[in-house]
C-alpha cells in the first residue's frame, strides 16, 4: 500500500472527485478502507498486531483522532480487538470472545462460555462438482471444485446441531476429514490458520423444519420434532463468499439468540 495515497475531505466538491476517489466519504471511513486493504492482503494476519495510532496517523498524514475512530469502527466489527496496555491487533477466531461469533444457539440455562467445547463428529468430508445452486451462492461456476462437509455438535453427549457445509475448492486445497478431526480449536480458527482465509461476516436465513430420515438419524429426533433450520453465507474481506452452511439445530435445551442494535 502507498503510504503518500492522498486522502479526500468528506468537504471536497464533486468536480474535483474521479469515479474511483471516495470523495463524499469521511476521512475516517477512508482510513478504515485503506486498513481493510491491509488486511485483506494480510499485511497484518489474524492474531498479530497492528501499527500504533500515532504511525498509522504518521502513515496516512492525518491526525490520530481521525485513524482512533476508524480503529473503533473495526473493532466495532470485530475485525480488529484492542487490549488494554497491548494494542491493538488482527481479529482471530482463536480468540475466545469471538470464537462464537456466528453461533447464535445457547443453551437455556448459562451460556456457551460456561458449557464449554461441543464434541465434534465429521460425519463426511469429499470434493465434489458445484451443483448450479451451489455456485451461485459462492460465486463459482456450476461445475466448479467444492468441498462438502457434514458434521454434527454434541453439548453433553446429546448431538445438538447437524452441519452441511460447502466451500469453494482451490483456496481449501488439502482440506480432509483427518484434518477436520484432529483440529480442536474452532473451525473458522482452522480456515485462518492453515487456508489464510478468514470469515470477517455472514448473512442468515431462518426457519422451522421437520427432520428428514437422515436427520433424525443423526440428531436422536423424532419425525415430529421441530428443527431451527440456519442458512448461513460466511464471507472474506472484500465480500467474497467463502462458505454455505446449512444447519439444522435442536432447541429442546438451547434456543436462539442475537442482540440487535
Amino acid at each position: 500500500m502507498n503510504p503518500h495515497l492522498t486522502l479526500t475531505d468528506a468537504s471536497a466538491g464533486a468536480s474535483d472527485a474521479s469515479p474511483s476517489t471516495p470523495a463524499f466519504s469521511p476521512l475516517y471511513q477512508q482510513i478504515k478502507g485503506l486498513i481493510l486493504q491491509s488486511l485483506q492482503a494480510s499485511e497484518w494476519k489474524p492474531g498479530e498486531s497492528i501499527p500504533s495510532e500515532m504511525e498509522l496517523a504518521t502513515r496516512y498524514r492525518v491526525s490520530q483522532g481521525t485513524v482512533r475512530k476508524a480503529i473503533d469502527e473495526l473493532a466495532n466489527d470485530h475485525l480488529l480487538i484492542r487490549k488494554q496496555g497491548k494494542g491493538t491487533f488482527v481479529a482471530t477466531h482463536a480468540e475466545h470472545q469471538v470464537q462464537y461469533r456466528f453461533l447464535k444457539l445457547v443453551p437455556d440455562q448459562g451460556d456457551l462460555n460456561t458449557e464449554g467445547p461441543a464434541q465434534r463428529h465429521i460425519v463426511d468430508c469429499k470434493r465434489l462438482r458445484a451443483s448450479a445452486e451451489i455456485a451461485r451462492a459462492l460465486s463459482l461456476r456450476t461445475g466448479d471444485t467444492i468441498l462438502q462437509v457434514r458434521r454434527v455438535l454434541s453439548f453433553a453427549n446429546i448431538p445438538t446441531i447437524l452441519e452441511d457445509l460447502w466451500l469453494p475448492g482451490a483456496p481449501f486445497k488439502g482440506l480432509t476429514a483427518e484434518r477436520l478431526s484432529g483440529y480442536h480449536g474452532p473451525m473458522y480458527a482452522l480456515f485462518e490458520t492453515e487456508f489464510g482465509v478468514r470469515m470477517v461476516r455472514a448473512d442468515e436465513k431462518i426457519r422451522a423444519v421437520l427432520p428428514d430420515k437422515t436427520q433424525r438419524e443423526l440428531l436422536d429426533v423424532s419425525a415430529h420434532t421441530p428443527l431451527l433450520s440456519v442458512e448461513r453465507v460466511a464471507y472474506t474481506y472484500n465480500d467474497t463468499p467463502m462458505e454455505l452452511r446449512r444447519g439444522f439445530y435442536r432447541t429442546d435445551t438451547h434456543h436462539y439468540h442475537n442482540a440487535l442494535n
